[in-house]
């Protein structure tokens, strides 16, 4: 090997070190501002309309995505096609005015911290998602993953008992949101690989929107009266959480990979019950602790199973 090539493989190892790095800090932010959802939905839930908060932060979000989605769509050269429009559609519709929706009526008809690890569970019900719609296998280690993940939800429920603050109906309501959401990240793998991940967030959410905005006005909804009072809270979820939070997930994946991005979904149940505890004062009791540990280990297995 020359002493050129030495210096090219240097280099390259001090960007892909580099890159690491600077996906890690992603994931943290991630983690923190996904693991603050819950929470801050529930704030805003109160004085909002669920589907009235959905449509206000997914539309902010997608403002916010919107010049990356530009960039990335023109550095790739994309033209979409009609097909490409439909995919997109159909999937923006899923994510927004089915799993979101769901997400947030679930939010607001159970605790926080309740709610922030049962949508934790989304990789699970993605990784069966695939092996039914893409045709990936379903391996031993990913039924035991699954079987962990179950175990999770079974304690969070705790149906001999149910827990103050949490109700059937919310929990059933958060749990579909994840399984919405798991069919919304399947059905995303294909666009993205075309159009970038930017992209298909931004059209995918503004889409969504605008189904759901559709649907507002048939129930005869509020879209944007009695706002007023709620603009801090509106701003942090569309900004902070969707917007920034979004932003820094997507970034981490191009920094250095899916496996690594999903990190932020192993670390967020373990933050996000105790800020509702700081915020809410909500009560952590032994099996909220023991769902959090089953879903966690599920969470890390399946990274684990990926990185393999």
């Amino acid at each position: 090997m020359t002493g050129g090539e030495i210096h090219r493989l240097v280099l390259c190892r001090r960007v892909v070190s580099d890159n690491m790095k600077k996906a890690y800090v992603c994931v943290i932010i991630t983690a923190f501002l996904f693991g603050t959802m819950e929470v801050s939905c529930k704030i805003g839930g109160g004085g909002l309309d669920s589907l009235q908060l959905t449509l206000l932060r997914f539309v902010i979000g997608a403002i916010v995505l919107l010049p990356f989605a530009v960039a990335e769509m023109r550095k790739n050269n994309v033209k979409l096609k009609a097909s490409d429009m439909g995919q997109l559609a159909l999937t923006g519709i899923v994510g927004i005015p089915v799993s979101m929706v769901l997400f947030q009526m679930g939010v607001m008809t159970t605790n926080a911290s309740t709610a922030s690890v049962l949508f934790c569970v989304n990789p699970v019900f993605t990784m069966v998602f695939a092996h039914f719609l893409a045709g990936e296998n379903m391996s031993r280690s990913k039924v035991a993953i699954m079987g962990l993940a179950l175990l999770g939800i079974l304690f969070m429920f705790r149906p001999w008992d149910i827990q103050g603050g949490n109700s059937v109906r919310g929990m059933i309501c958060m749990i579909l949101a994840a399984f919405f959401f798991g069919i919304y990240t399947v059905a995303s793998k294909k666009v993205i690989k075309k159009i970038g991940m930017f992209a298909q967030a931004s059209i995918c959410f503004l889409i969504g929107c605008a189904v759901l905005l559709v649907i507002m006005l048939l129930l005869d909804k509020p879209v944007i009266s009695g706002i007023s009072e709620s603009v801090p809270i509106i701003l942090y979820t569309g900004i902070i959480v969707t917007g920034v939070g979004y932003y820094c997930f997507f970034k981490s994946i191009q920094l250095a990979d899916a496996t690594t991005g999903s990190f932020a979904f192993f670390l967020k149940p373990a933050i996000a019950p105790v800020i509702a505890v700081i915020v809410l004062g909500e009560d952590i009791l032994w099996n909220t602790v023991a769902g959090i540990m089953c879903i966690l280990g599920a969470s890390f297995l399946n990274i684990l199973n990926n990185r393999r």
